[in-house]
């Protein structure tokens, strides 16, 4: 029965043993998370890494908008900032960005649908002659067709033509009254803010309560 008893005995010193060995690396582990997170915090304190994260978070939008062209200017002013953690996400999302954009396809568009999308992809990587020849396109092929008059308005907006935007804005509205809502909240049209036939095109109703 004492022989029996022994082994048992040696088992369980190897087994506290065992436990005590795991038990430092563990503890190791989480001195070392925790230092990682209190650095971390630290560093969103900092203004400067604030505004990197601030930029960061916007370019990654732009990415999920397949708004390529300007999510890749973020993108590279983010990985110049601070905080080297958001800079390697930078950086990934950039090759991300850059592959994409590498990989957009040179097909031969047929339908007005296809010169659509053809110039809005143009468009966000900001190769505005190729969009505007697209979109062209398109407009002959479907001239009734207010969401080419709308991506034609944005462009016109993006290059500086503002004659031309509203021209083609008030068409987009004409043919589909919608347009006029979603053309108040959309940013490519920012270069009309001012222009006061942009406010009476969108807010009609200011008009006629001042009447």
């Amino acid at each position: 029965m004492t022989k029996a008893g022994r082994p048992r005995a040696g088992r369980s010193r190897r087994s506290s043993s065992a436990a005590r060995a795991h038990a430092k690396p563990l503890k190791q582990k989480g001195l070392s998370r925790s230092s990682g997170s209190s650095k971390r915090a630290v560093e969103l304190v900092d203004p400067l890494v604030q505004a990197q994260l601030k930029l960061y978070e916007e370019a990654v939008l732009l990415l999920h908008q397949q708004k390529y062209q300007k999510a890749k200017q973020e993108l590279e002013k983010v990985v110049t900032g601070p905080s080297k953690e958001f800079a390697d996400r930078a950086q990934m999302h950039l090759r991300v960005v850059e592959q994409r954009m590498s990989r957009i396809a040179e097909h031969n568009p047929r339908t007005p649908e296809d010169h659509y999308q053809q110039g809005v992809t143009m468009m966000n990587l900001g190769r505005w002659d190729e969009a505007r020849e697209h979109l062209l396109r398109a407009r002959k092929l479907s001239p009734k067709a207010d969401f080419i008059y709308y991506a034609m308005a944005a462009l016109d907006c993006l290059t500086g033509e503002a004659d031309a935007a509203m021209s083609n804005l008030k068409t987009a509205i004409e043919l589909r009254p919608e347009n006029r809502y979603h053309a108040r909240n959309d940013e490519d049209f920012a270069f009309l803010q001012e222009d006061p036939r942009f406010t009476e095109l969108l807010y009609p109703e200011r008009d006629g309560s001042a009447g």
